[in-house]
């Protein structure tokens, strides 16, 4: 018999594309993080390209807040009853969804599976057109 372990969805967005997703913890990194739209050279790449990605988590602070958001869903995945947390929703959203959210998103993805906490990620506007900031 296998042990149910919950999991987390992680959702990039654009606040330009509309509200929020419905989430447990929703965490805005419009005015927090380097933005890429503002360099020629990465302005039409995505979160999901490894310079847009090295450039966003470059921002002091971005690997912090990664760390310590893991650990917010860890903690509670682990301290909580399972019937409780079959899933933390976790929305991370910037001005258009295609850069900071998007790279941020995947650096947590890849902090929870690290440890063990399946993980599922929806980038939602990356595929829009970028937007004016």
């Amino acid at each position: 018999m296998s042990t149910f372990r919950p999991g987390c969805r992680v959702t990039s967005f654009g606040y330009h594309h509309g509200p929020a997703p419905s989430a447990d913890l929703v965490v805005d990194v419009r005015h927090s993080l380097r933005n890429p739209a503002n360099n020629p050279a990465l302005i039409h790449m995505t979160g999901l390209d490894s310079e847009v990605a090295a450039h966003v988590m470059a921002t002091p602070g971005a690997t912090g807040l990664v760390v310590r958001t893991a650990a917010w869903v860890n903690g509670l995945l682990t301290d909580l009853p399972a019937e409780r947390w079959r899933r933390v929703d976790v929305a991370i959203g910037c001005a258009g969804g295609r850069h900071r959210s998007v790279a941020l998103a995947e650096a947590l993805a890849d902090a929870l599976r690290t440890t063990g906490t399946p993980t599922e990620v929806v980038h939602r506007d990356v595929d829009r057109p970028v937007v004016a900031t």
